[in-house]
């Protein structure tokens, strides 16, 4: 038990920061990230025993921490959905400048707007292409996608990122 508690803080020290980027790509607020992240180890630890090692250790700790993004996302919805104040009336731009762990720029805040308008998929291909320099072929595995619909995929997050900066010149 001690010593895979010590292999298991070692994945935490190896994979921590690079998930919880993609986590905060998804989520946004610092704080929410690292809940999502806390929640992403903990179930990974449970499943543990149940790895059998048919994808790498990264696409399948990547793939916990997404689903469980998207897990908070659509309590997060919910939530919003059924509470009096209806939807959130911020856009994503001015959350992230208002995030006081947020170190980006305007042209940041404006680029993960235009990521928050892209379809699921598309977003998560873009983030993982794009921040995590992810080939698409682990790509491929963290999703369950061909390779080609992933291409596809990227090249039209692409094409409509760029008309997204090109309304603001």
């Amino acid at each position: 038990m001690e010593q895979s508690r010590k292999e298991f803080e070692q994945i935490v020290g190896q994979y921590g920061e690079k998930l919880y980027w993609q986590i905060r790509r998804m989520v946004l607020n610092h704080d929410d990230a690292n809940d999502v992240l806390q929640n992403t180890f903990i179930k990974a630890w449970n499943g543990l025993p149940q790895f059998e090692g048919r994808s790498s250790l990264s696409s399948w700790l990547y793939r916990i921490a997404i689903n469980e993004a998207l897990e908070f996302l659509r309590k997060k919805k919910q939530f919003y959905s059924l509470s009096d104040e209806g939807s959130e009336e911020c856009s994503i731009a001015s959350r992230l400048m208002a995030d006081e762990y947020f170190d980006g720029d305007e042209t940041a805040a404006r680029l993960q707007q235009a990521i928050g308008e892209l379809p699921h998929m598309q977003k998560l291909v873009f983030q993982l292409k794009y921040f995590e320099n992810k080939k698409y072929s682990e790509i491929s595995e963290i999703l369950g996608k061909s390779e080609g619909a992933l291409k596809a995929s990227y090249h039209i997050a692409v094409k409509k990122i760029s008309a997204f900066f090109e309304q603001y010149d």
